[in-house]
């Protein structure tokens, strides 16, 4: 990924979603394009306009931590988009290990397995499912039946046809999924794999390559999600994404009901559905992603 061609259009982006008025530029005739002139953004930050110019064309080099801190305070970014923008302007803190195999270590898949009443999955790097339990199987799908390259949830969410019922608030769980996997681009611009996954679900599918042009980034970390199981009816669960030390490219995510709430006993009616073996194919494989 050419970062610095990345960088000049993600600010291009948060630029265009800035109105003059939002921070305090008045209006004077008629604006041609939307947002901010460079000229005013880089007069909120404090950084000569010749230098904001270069700085979007890529030309600027690598731009100091203060620089762009002013930056991204002017922009109004939030955390997500701050760690962006330093992804993508100082690329020389990469380090080439993006291509290695991705791995669980048995100890966790042994956690995975203990959870008997939580739906739990490992993600990595490309939002690969590297390992999962029973119940995570038996409510999102039977990731033991799919090769190892079908096992990933962008490809699951847009290329396969099941995915839309199964999310009945499917935009936006495929918003928040392309805005990470941005998020993931800009830490791993060196993972040929990870290119590779961009470029097929942008032939593939329109509204993949509509919503990656938009340039957002999102981290998963925690909210809620609506599901509309076949067997069980409908369900809302919060989930929760957990960093594993050890593997900063890996993350547990796990799934809960509210107490008492009918999600609950639709849960506790799916755990009863889904046989507890050790012998399931609803574990995870010992052949990793690549």
């Amino acid at each position: 990924m050419d970062t610095r061609r990345e960088l000049g259009e993600f600010l291009k982006s948060r630029r265009a979603r800035l109105r003059p008025e939002e921070v305090g530029i008045p209006i004077v005739g008629q604006r041609r394009v939307p947002g901010l002139r460079r000229e005013e953004l880089a007069q909120l930050a404090g950084v000569s306009a010749d230098y904001y110019v270069r700085l979007e064309q890529g030309r600027a080099g690598h731009p100091s931590e203060s620089v762009l801190d002013s930056i991204a305070s002017a922009l109004r970014l939030d955390d997500a988009e701050r760690a962006h923008l330093n992804d993508l302007a100082r690329p020389t803190r990469r380090r080439r290990r993006s291509a290695r195999p991705e791995r669980v270590r048995p100890e966790l898949q042994l956690l995975l397995d203990a959870l008997d009443h939580v739906p739990a999955v490992v993600l990595g790097r490309r939002m690969d499912v590297l390992a999962w339990n029973r119940l995570a199987a038996a409510l999102i799908v039977d990731f033991g039946s799919l090769s190892p390259e079908q096992r990933n949830m962008p490809r699951l969410v847009f290329l396969d046809d099941s995915a839309g019922p199964l999310y009945p608030d499917w935009q936006q769980a495929a918003r928040d999924t392309v805005a990470f996997l941005r998020l993931q681009a800009g830490r791993h611009p060196d993972d040929p794999a990870l290119a590779e996954l961009i470029g097929e679900l942008s032939m593939k599918s329109e509204d993949f390559r509509r919503w990656w042009a938009r340039h957002d980034v999102k981290e998963k970390t925690h909210g809620h999600k609506r599901m509309e199981h076949p067997s069980v009816g409908e369900l809302t669960l919060y989930f929760e994404t957990l960093s594993l030390r050890g593997d900063a490219d890996q993350v547990l995510v796990t799934y809960v009901a509210e107490p008492g709430s009918e999600s609950e006993t639709a849960m506790r009616l799916l755990e009863s559905m889904a046989e507890p073996s050790r012998d399931s194919p609803s574990r995870s494989s010992p052949e990793p992603a690549s």
